[in-house]
This record gives structure tokens, C-alpha cells and sequence, in this order.
């Protein structure tokens, strides 16, 4: 069993993931259906999600664990800090875990694919989609050890402080849109109401968002590359998921900046690494050719 080395995150971690969102959601659509969601609770809710999300799909998704792009230490340390504030454990485990899933994708060894160790018929699929959507995170022998898979991240000052001050990002996750509620409409009600639709409400859509990737686009959806797992593209998710649910290109081309590689294929995280990049706080942006690309195409697969 790998050791968990930041046991207190990691009940915070558990805890807004099972208990809190999605007892928030309720509160928040009996709130709606009442009359009191108010437009300043949707404007705290989008921009909540869009900086987290961010901070988890450019940061540690593609800046932290693939090395995708280069950029200035203090736009790393907030990618890390916001992504931090996205609640889905502190940097240095998640860029573990996420490089152990490619080690192994969909092959014993994988900490979160729908299709080892299940059974065969649809008992056993909707089993793989369970564990590959949030069971795994439960189970000690499916922590990947950073000392294993993140040693540049933890060689890094950096992030290993803000590894180690994980809960204090939690914290200031839910300070910001308490904040932001109160700088809108003036009132403590306005701060509550703020921090439940852009806290609460908002760690449950984007953790779903995000673990949707690990189960539903490995079990839906298009495969144009030829990879050996069973990594799919779902478009209807991708907007959602800032760009990561084309998820079959990313298997492909793991360390490509852009996932959305085809014209129609919305990528907002590769707008902003571009965004980046134009403004000169971003290089060395990994870019796939066209003819890498059409040498791996496979069948496209329903």
C-alpha cells in the first residue's frame, strides 16, 4: 500500500468530495427553485470554476505533470495554488497518480481505469465506471507515490510548500467566493450564497467534471489514434472540461499543449497557454504536426 504523506489534505479531500458538494447542490437548487439564485451567485459560480478548473487542466494537468509548455516561477506557483483551490489533492499526488495512469493506461497498474480487474456484462461495467470515477481514490494500493513519479516536483521549493500548505488553498478557495458574494451585492446573505454556489456547488461540478475523464472517456465516445488503451474523445464534455475530454488525443500525444486538435475541437486551456505564450509568459509549447498526427491515425472507433 503506497503511503498517503499528507493524511490531513487528504481527509479534506474526501470529506468536500463526499459529504459537503453535493449536499450544497441540494441546498442550491432548493435555493433556485425558490427564487433566490440571483445573477451575482452565477457570475461567483463561473468565475470560481473557470480559474480552478484552469488551475487544474494548464497547471497540473499540462504545465506540472507533462510538461507541455514553460513559464516564469510565479505564474507556476499560481497555476499550483489554483489548482490547489480546485480540491482534488495537492499537486505533487496528483501529478503521481496522473503519471502512473499513462504508465499503465487500462492494464493492471492503472489507478483508475474502468476496465481491469471487472467482470464481464454490464454489472461489471458499471463496477469499472464506479471505481474509475471516484472508488480508486478510497483504496490505498491506487495512491501512486510521488517519491516514485514526481521527484522534479518534489526537488521543486515551490511546490513542495504548497504541497505541504495544501488545506490552506482549500481555504482560501472558499474565502475568495465568500468575498466575491459579499464585493457584488453588499451583504452577508450575498457572501453566504457566494460561497455556496462558487465553493460547494462549484468543487462538486468540477470534481465531476474532472473524474469524468477518468471513467467516461475511457468507456465512450470516438478513438481517431491508434493507442494501446482505451482512451476515448467525448465531445460534449470537453467544453465542460476546459479541453481535456479529448482524451484519445491526449493518450496519443500525451505531452501536445493542445488537446483539441481537430478545427471543431474546443480547447479553452489551450487558448490560454496560447494567450500565454503571445504575451511572452509561455515557451517551449510542445505542437504535434499534421503528419505526426495523420502517422498515428487509427479507425475511428464509435
Amino acid at each position: 500500500m503506497v503511503p498517503i504523506e499528507h493524511q490531513t489534505s487528504d481527509r479534506v479531500v474526501r470529506t468536500m468530495v463526499f459529504a459537503v458538494p453535493p449536499a450544497a447542490l441540494v441546498v442550491g437548487g432548493w435555493l433556485a427553485w425558490g427564487g433566490a439564485l440571483h445573477w451575482q451567485d452565477l457570475l461567483v459560480l463561473a468565475i470560481t470554476y473557470t480559474l480552478t478548473g484552469l488551475g487544474v487542466t494548464v497547471g497540473y494537468h499540462r504545465l506540472f505533470t507533462h510538461r507541455s509548455f514553460k513559464t516564469t516561477r510565479p505564474l507556476r506557483a499560481l497555476l499550483a495554488v489554483l489548482g490547489s483551490m480546485a480540491v482534488e489533492g495537492p499537486v505533487d499526488e496528483w501529478v503521481a497518480t496522473h503519471r502512473q495512469h499513462h504508465r499503465f493506461s487500462d492494464h493492471p497498474g492503472d489507478p483508475h481505469s474502468p476496465h481491469v480487474d471487472h467482470a464481464p456484462g454490464w454489472r461489471g461495467a458499471l463496477h469499472g465506471l464506479a471505481h474509475a470515477h471516484v472508488g480508486w481514490m478510497f483504496r490505498g494500493k491506487d495512491r501512486a507515490n510521488p517519491r516514485r513519479y514526481a521527484k522534479d516536483l518534489l526537488a521543486d521549493a515551490d511546490l513542495r510548500f504548497i504541497s505541504r500548505t495544501f488545506p490552506l488553498w482549500v481555504a482560501m478557495g472558499l474565502a475568495i467566493p465568500f468575498g466575491l458574494g459579499f464585493a457584488l451585492t453588499g451583504t452577508v446573505a450575498g457572501a453566504l450564497t457566494g460561497l455556496l454556489w462558487g465553493g460547494a456547488v462549484r468543487i462538486f461540478l468540477l470534481h465531476h467534471a474532472t473524474f469524468s475523464i477518468n471513467s467516461l472517456c475511457h468507456f465512450y465516445g470516438r478513438r481517431p489514434f491508434a493507442t494501446s488503451d482505451q482512451s476515448r474523445n467525448l465531445a460534449w464534455l470537453a467544453p465542460i472540461a476546459f479541453g481535456e475530454a479529448w482524451h484519445n488525443n491526449h493518450h496519443a500525444f500525451p505531452t501536445s499543449a493542445r488537446h483539441g486538435l481537430g478545427r471543431r475541437q474546443l480547447d479553452p486551456s489551450a487558448w490560454l497557454i496560447t494567450a500565454l505564450e503571445r504575451c511572452h509568459l509561455a515557451w517551449d509549447v510542445v505542437r504535434i504536426s499534421p503528419a505526426h498526427q495523420q502517422a498515428k491515425r487509427g479507425p475511428a472507433a464509435g
